[in-house]
């Protein structure tokens, strides 16, 4: 399905996000203004490199990542671009995405990641999202169990 088209005579950049900027995440707030477009992936041509303090898209891998696709305007763009720190820090590019449309994303070359860790799933709301509670029906916590109702 394509894109909803701007109001005439606006100009709009699609941008894939994949990290804290995607709907529901700490930094959601960063696209206020953006228009959603909803899910959106790369083909398995890409990684997901986790750098600590940020998530970066990386081409020439072999994970297909997931994220969203956003609308927005010029001045937003630019705005994002400053925090990005694009071109010196994390570089602005074309990407295809996995439907055959073409977005922006921030990335970094192949070489500034090396040595770091990949995030395999390719989806960073899973790898961000608290790991589940340890179960707790282990031998111990039975006998704990049957002792305290006295069995």
């Amino acid at each position: 399905m394509p894109p909803p088209t701007p109001p005439a005579g606006r100009r709009e950049f699609l941008l894939f996000v994949y990290d804290a900027w995607m709907t529901g995440q700490p930094s959601s707030a960063r696209l206020e203004g953006a228009r959603s477009l909803g899910p959106a992936a790369t083909p398995p041509t890409f990684d997901l490199v986790d750098l600590g303090r940020d998530i970066i898209l990386v081409p020439g891998g072999q994970t297909e990542v997931k994220g969203e696709l956003f609308s927005l305007d010029p001045t937003l763009l630019a705005s994002l671009d400053i925090e990005k720190g694009h071109p010196l820090r994390f570089k602005r590019v074309s990407i295809q995405l996995a439907d055959g449309q073409t977005a922006h994303a921030y990335t970094l070359d192949p070489d500034q990641v090396r040595g770091r860790r990949r995030i395999r799933s390719g989806d960073y709301k899973e790898h961000a999202a608290p790991a589940a509670p340890p179960q707790r029906d282990g031998a111990w916590s039975r006998w704990a169990k049957s002792r305290a109702s006295g069995r």
